[in-house]
Order: C-alpha cells, then structure tokens, then sequence
C-alpha cells in the first residue's frame, strides 16, 4: 500500500513537472516571436516551410503562414486526424486498397514537389508548369496520407484496448475524407481572408499536433510504456512531453533560421534561384 501511494506521489510529481515545463517553455516562445496570432502562426510556420511569397495564398496583403504545398499538407493532416476521431479507438490500418489510393496521393505530391524544384533548376525538365493549386491539392493530399497512418499508430501505441477494425473499412468514409479534403482546398481557393486568416492559424495547429503525437509515441517507447493507457485522460503526461519536445524543434528551428536570415520573412524566390545558378556554375 506504501509502495503504491509514493508511485501516486511521484506520478503526479512529474505531472505537474511536466505541465510547469510545458508553460514556461511556451511562455519563452511566445514572447521572442512575432506578435499576434499570425505572427505565432509565421513562426511555427518559419520553422518548417520556405514560406516563398509567390507560393503562398494570401490574406489581404499578407502571405499565410506556410506556402500553397505545406498549408495543404499540414491542414490536409489536420483534418484527417479530426476525421478519425469519429472512429474512437478504431486502431487496425487501413486495408491494401485504401493503402494504395493515399499511398497515390503521396506519389502525386512528390511528383508535384520535384517538377517545381524542377522549375527552379536550369538544368532540370519539368513536365509541367506547377502552380499553387496544384501544390496546394497535391499537400493536401499528401496531409491525408499522414494522418491515415498515423493515428492507427498512435492508438496501438498507446492503448491497452484498442478496436481492431479500420476507420476505413467502409468507402465511404474514405470518401467522406476526401469529400470534406476538396472543401478545404476550396476555401483556400476562394481566398476569402477571414477564412484564410482562421485556416492559416489550423495550418500551425497542425503541424504542433503531428509533431506532438509523434514525439509522444516516442517518449512512450523510450520509456517502455506501450499499451499501459486505458483513459484518455491518461494521454496527459505522454501528450505534454510530446508537445515540449515538438515546441522544443520548433524553437530550435526558428533559431537557427534567424540567425542565418536575420529576418522573420520567408525566403525570396528570386535569390534562391540566382543561389542555385551561381552553384551550378
């Protein structure tokens, strides 16, 4: 009974250890970011994405957080993981043909991703003229993928008990994702900028909670925890380390691109491609 009250005591210990860390270290990067819910949004972004202006949509006059491709791909992720949450503790993967048509749409994005840098490469053919909308479709579809994968890992890794079935075992849910992915994509194209103001904030929010289910998967493993959670409330302290680690890169990330750039703005087109010509001659 001793034994069991100070492994309560010290769980809860490290709870609030956690928790503490987790404010501070978010507190510390709130204040040396840009101000505003943009500009934190910016900054997650700055940590992951070139934020070329010329390959972003644009609210008013300002580029969104992330270009065409990584909004797709962040928001794409974002809502697939909301999608799935529908399925509760479905955990089984999704079966070879749902495998094949995602595993498609992340052929299509890397396809897409090489003919653009191709576009910016002398030396390199390109098969066609990529353009935000393909860039933006492609990610998006590429986010699906992600999150199709990745949240039947999460739950086997986490939970005791887990369902094992597929949320995709039907078509229709397969087509209900991809239905509500060309919505999203949609709203984007429609550049109304309320809408691309509150989607480029979700496109930072996405990118914190892949990093942080991720990171959270690995701590469990490093820690040999798989399979102990039977609450979700339980997803707590495994969740919170994940989010400090996830804050953690992204911090390091915007660090060093700072003190490369000196700026917070995303990198010029134009610069990047005179950089590639000189190195080429």
């Amino acid at each position: 009974m001793e034994k069991r009250q100070k492994s309560f005591i010290a769980s809860k210990a490290w709870r609030w250890a956690l928790i503490g860390a987790a404010v501070l270290i978010s507190a510390i990067w709130l204040v040396l970011t840009p101000e505003g819910l943009l500009g934190k949004a910016d900054a997650v972004g700055y940590a992951v994405c070139h934020q070329i202006d010329t390959r972003s949509y644009h609210i008013g006059e300002r580029a969104m957080a992330m270009c065409a491709r990584c909004s797709g791909l962040f928001l794409g992720a974002l809502l697939g993981l909301i999608y799935q949450l529908f399925g509760r503790r479905k955990g089984k993967m999704p079966p070879p043909w749902v495998l094949v048509i995602f595993g498609l749409f992340a052929l299509a994005w890397v396809v897409d991703g090489l003919n653009s840098f191709g576009m910016l490469v002398p030396f390199m053919p390109s098969l066609y003229a990529t353009q935000n909308w393909t860039r933006l479709v492609t990610g998006t579809g590429m986010g699906l993928a992600i999150s199709v994968i990745l949240m039947p890992s999460f739950i086997q890794t986490m939970f005791t008990r887990w369902e094992d079935a597929s949320m995709f075992g039907d078509w229709r849910h397969v087509a209900g994702l991809v239905f509500a992915a060309a919505l999203l994509d949609v709203l984007i194209l429609a550049e109304f900028p309320w809408v691309l103001y509150a989607l480029s904030v979700l496109s930072a929010v996405g990118v914190m909670a892949l990093l942080t289910m991720v990171y959270s998967m690995v701590v469990v493993m490093l820690f040999k925890k798989e399979n102990t959670i039977e609450q979700v409330a339980q997803l707590v302290m495994p969740l919170t380390a994940g989010f400090i680690i996830a804050l953690l890169q992204i911090g390091a990330f915007d660090l060093v691109r700072y003190l490369m750039t000196g700026t917070w703005e995303g990198f010029n087109l134009n610069s990047l491609s005179a950089i590639i010509k000189e190195s080429r001659i």
